[in-house]
């Protein structure tokens, strides 16, 4: 989607909490000091083997480096557009991003606990799930008794929200 040769997605706020944040500045860190030298010393080793063109060594470090400075300039971006947004001071009954949602699906009866957190920080896992996702998407501002349809490849599914919690 572009505005006059802007790209608005690369615009748009990125929200986060503050630990999803910091897991981004960290890691960006680790990329420009630890990695970054890692993959030069490999490449000036790789380099010193002599001829270049048919050194598997070289030309892994190269795309190492391709990679490592891709995902860099991705950090970067996502870090300048980062909203953090403190969940700690959120409240109410209306789901929004941060918010822990304890939902109940209405076919299985099973019970499942989601907290809507940044696209960099979503690990289902644990239970947090990304801000796009279609479940965080179906819920958003919804309320503690809402019966919410939730449209996922496999077809509807529906959720009965039992409770909304902040902090």
């Amino acid at each position: 989607m572009a505005l006059r040769g802007v790209d608005i997605m690369s615009i748009a706020k990125v929200p986060m909490t503050p630990q999803g944040y910091e897991d981004l500045e960290n890691e960006l860190k680790k990329l420009k000091t630890v990695d970054r030298s890692e993959i030069v010393k490999a490449i000036a080793e790789a380099r010193a083997h002599g001829d270049l063109s048919e050194n598997a060594e070289y030309h892994a470090a190269k795309e190492q480096q391709g990679m490592n400075e891709a995902r860099i300039s991705d950090l970067e971006d996502r870090v300048a557009r980062a909203e953090v947004i403190d969940v700690s001071k959120l409240s109410g009954d209306q789901v929004k991003f941060g918010a822990k949602i304890e939902l109940v699906d209405e076919d299985t009866e099973e019970e499942v606990t989601y907290q809507i957190v940044g696209e960099d920080e979503a690990d289902l896992k644990v239970g947090k799930i990304s801000v796009t996702s279609p479940v965080a998407r179906a819920m958003m501002g919804k309320k503690t008794g809402d019966s919410v349809e939730v449209n996922t490849p496999g077809g509807g599914r529906y959720f009965e929200i039992l409770g909304v919690k902040f902090g």
